[in-house]
Parts: structure tokens; C-alpha cells; sequence
């Protein structure tokens, strides 16, 4: 009760009056330019809401498509390799082919060099008996026909058949 003792009822009356004096300028003339404020400001609000509403909804589409494409691409990478092993098989197996193919070309060429060198070796060998034969004939008909003389010819030309 003390504060108001020290109030006189006129200043309270003022004080009132100034106050709803105020309260009714404000109203006429600032009071709609505030609530168009405040509204303008709960309208930008609510549209910011929305766009990030909108944002959330497109970043999750586009997660979505980045996910399923990411799995695509991996389906595929996995197909190209499937297709690369498949393909390095082919390869490998065509060059195991080609390199038989090969090696029985080598064998048969060689088999063919060998017996072509076989036949030119048996006809020398057949040359050179025939030498030996025709020296051995020569021989038996130049000495005296005698049993040691025959058995050295023969031993002789026993000799020359092992050397060669």
C-alpha cells in the first residue's frame, strides 16, 4: 500500500489514459501494418516449411534414382566382367588350340625331316656297301683265292660293316 500512497489518483488517471490513448493510435494506425507483418512473416515461414518439405521429397527421389542407377551400373560391371572372364576363356582356350596345332606341325615337319634324312643316310649306306662290296670283290679276285686269304676278306669286310 505504500507505492500507492505515493501515486496521486490524477497520475494514475494520466498514466490510464495515455496508455489507452496509445493503445487506440497504434491501432489506427500501426496495428494493421504489424499483423500484415506478423502474417507476412507466418506466410514466409510456412512456404520455407514447404520448399523444405519439397527439398526432403526430391533429394529423397533422387536418392532413390541414385541408389537403383548405382545398382545398375553394378549389374552391369558385373555382366562386362562375367563377359570378360568368359571372352579370356575363349581366348585361352583358342590359343591352347593353336599352340597344339602348332606343336603337331612341328612334330609332323620333324617326323618328315627325320625320315627324309633316314632315306639319304640308308642310301649312302647303301652306297658304301656296295663300295665295300665291290672292294671286297676286287680284292678276293686280285689275291689268290686260299682259305686264309678268303677269312681275312670276309674278317675284313666284317670290320668295315661295324665301322659303318
Amino acid at each position: 500500500m505504500g507505492l500507492l500512497n505515493m501515486l496521486s489518483a490524477s497520475e494514475i488517471f494520466a498514466q490510464v489514459l495515455s496508455f489507452f490513448l496509445l493503445l487506440f493510435l497504434l491501432k489506427l494506425f500501426a496495428w494493421k501494418k504489424i499483423l500484415n507483418l506478423l502474417d507476412q512473416r507466418k506466410e514466409k515461414i510456412r512456404s520455407e516449411f514447404e520448399k523444405i518439405e519439397n527439398s526432403k521429397l526430391e533429394i529423397s527421389k533422387l536418392k532413390a534414382d541414385y541408389e537403383s542407377k548405382m545398382l545398375s551400373i553394378h549389374e552391369q560391371a558385373e555382366v562386362k566382367i562375367q563377359e570378360a572372364i568368359e571372352e579370356g576363356r575363349k581366348l585361352n582356350a583358342q590359343m591352347r588350340k593353336q599352340a597344339h596345332e602348332n606343336a603337331q606341325d612341328i612334330i609332323n615337319d620333324a617326323r618328315k625331316q627325320v625320315k627324309h634324312e633316314i632315306s639319304q643316310v640308308q642310301e649312302k649306306l647303301k652306297d658304301r656297301i656296295v663300295d665295300i662290296a665291290l672292294d671286297a670283290a676286287r680284292n678276293v679276285i686280285q689275291e689268290k683265292l686260299t682259305e686264309d686269304g678268303d677269312r681275312k676278306i670276309v674278317e675284313d669286310f666284317i670290320k668295315e660293316m661295324e665301322d659303318v
